[in-house]
């Protein structure tokens, strides 16, 4: 074995194979014949001088060197991807890919998208709706918006606070006269988010009666896994929800929700966005932060004459 390092379309090679376990798997991924990528394995293994992997009857499997090669390759090359990904991003100024929650994505950021697109023509906007961790690099995404208390910003991100969120019965403006008052909501159809049901201090039924000095007593209503699909449902007249604020924005403003309770509850969960640092000082990042912070002040006037209740007061 020398030091000079292999082919890279050899090595390329091996990773593949180590990966699927596979000649044929790893062939088909790299669009070349079985017969090619065999050639390349094995002139790598003259290369490195010994055989790298066991060709079985109908299976191969890697020798030692091979289990010692593989993890490394592996990594190099998802590296190499990131970082081609990352120069990319360099000279492409024109394309931001941003990741948020899917209600958050579907009810607040997309109904603004027309706004954000007539204000800057020159900026396209990609979306990847999730709520799973996502890695700047390896995931290929510029900004992420998430919904919590925050303790996840390494000293290698930027960190903002968009905007706080607090909840308040919600629902059609034809069902606000069925239920005029808080006591009369207990025999209404009660509409239930699981999404925030990690909140602690809770803020779901339970402590908004609980605020006006009533008891729910036994929980009743559909149940949702999602808060826009919660929404949709109050809206179409199915019930009440202990709507977000966040999430409801434009449906308040449109009419297709009335929020007729003076009593909110507010939480310490709040939205933030968060980026590579340093990126939020590039011309397109600093455009779409200073129009989600316009955007989001905007909601302010919604808790004008609300009697708001942290969670952490409400009795327990």
């Amino acid at each position: 074995m020398i030091d000079r390092l292999p082919p890279l379309t050899a090595l390329r090679a091996f990773e593949a194979a180590a990966r699927h376990m596979s000649f044929a798997r790893a062939a088909d991924e790299l669009n070349v014949t079985p017969a090619a990528l065999s050639f390349q394995i094995k002139s790598l293994e003259e290369h490195f001088g010994a055989p790298l992997f066991r060709r079985l009857n109908r299976a191969v499997e890697l020798t030692e060197a091979g289990k010692a090669l593989a993890p490394g390759t592996t990594d190099a090359f998802q590296m190499l991807q990131a970082a081609w990904r990352a120069a990319g991003r360099t000279v492409d100024t024109g394309v931001i890919t941003i990741t948020a929650g899917p209600a958050f994505t579907a009810k607040w950021l997309a109904p603004r998208l027309f706004d954000f697109a007539q204000s800057h023509p020159e900026i396209e906007l990609r979306f990847a709706a999730s709520l799973r961790l996502m890695d700047f690099e390896r995931d290929d995404i510029d900004i992420a918006i998430r919904f919590g208390f925050g303790g996840d910003d390494g000293s290698n991100l930027y960190s903002e606070k968009i905007v706080g969120e607090w909840f308040t019965p919600m629902m059609h403006p034809d069902l606000a006269a069925r239920f005029p008052t808080p006591e009369s909501l207990l025999k209404a159809p009660l509409l239930h988010s699981d999404d925030i049901a990690w909140l602690r201090p809770a803020c779901d039924w339970t402590a908004w009666f609980r605020v006006n000095g009533l008891e729910l007593g036994e929980i009743h209503g559909a149940r949702f896994s999602q808060a826009d699909h919660a929404i949709d449902a109050a809206q179409a007249g199915a019930g009440v929800v202990l709507g977000r604020i966040t999430l409801t924005d434009r449906a308040l403003r449109d009419r297709r929700l009335v929020a007729p309770f003076k009593t909110a509850i507010s939480t310490d969960a709040h939205f933030r966005v968060l980026c590579q640092k340093g990126s939020e000082e590039k011309p397109q990042f600093k455009a779409f932060l200073e129009w989600l912070r316009v955007e989001t002040c905007k909601m302010r006037d919604h808790g004008q004459g609300r009697h708001m209740v942290r969670a952490d007061e409400v009795g327990g």
